[in-house]
């Protein structure tokens, strides 16, 4: 779909040019966020464009919410958080896609949800990897994903 956003960074992703991408799976692809105020924050997006699970068919949401899972474990076993949040929102973008957030007792206010960070905080310009970051984020999330898959 022209108009998804998800869907652009798909096409992004079979261009070569994201270069948040980390891992193409069977249902879906492994992204680390562009903002990294939650270190090790991962997304993982639907191949299909729809917008609920019940919109899959049996075997493909099986699929896809195994390997979710899957990815989860590589982003918990690459990043060491305390705690792990899940998240398939899609009321701004209704294109299924996992948040993967690792929590750590150590932040601010680790018991609020992660959208009752400030937008400024969360998606400042502070914590958007710098290339070198960003590739180690890769490169440690793959290694673990890698081990799982």
């Amino acid at each position: 779909m022209e108009d998804c956003l998800i869907c652009n960074r798909i096409n992004m992703i079979k261009e070569g040019i994201n270069k948040y991408f980390v891992a193409e799976l069977e249902t879906g692809y492994v992204v680390i966020g562009d903002h990294q105020y939650f270190e090790g924050y991962t997304l993982y997006i639907c191949k299909v464009h729809k917008n609920e699970l019940h919109e899959l068919d049996s075997d493909y949401k099986q699929k896809f919410l195994d390997e979710m899972s899957k990815v989860s474990e590589a982003v918990y076993r690459a990043f060491k958080p305390d705690k792990l949040n899940y998240e398939l929102l899609g009321n701004g973008d209704s294109h299924m896609h996992w948040h993967i957030f690792p929590r750590r007792l150590t932040e601010t206010n680790p018991k609020f949800p992660v959208w009752w960070t400030p937008k400024d905080t969360m998606y400042s310009e502070s914590v958007k990897p710098s290339n070198d970051a960003l590739e180690e984020l890769k490169n440690k999330l793959l290694v673990e994903l890698n081990k799982v898959v």
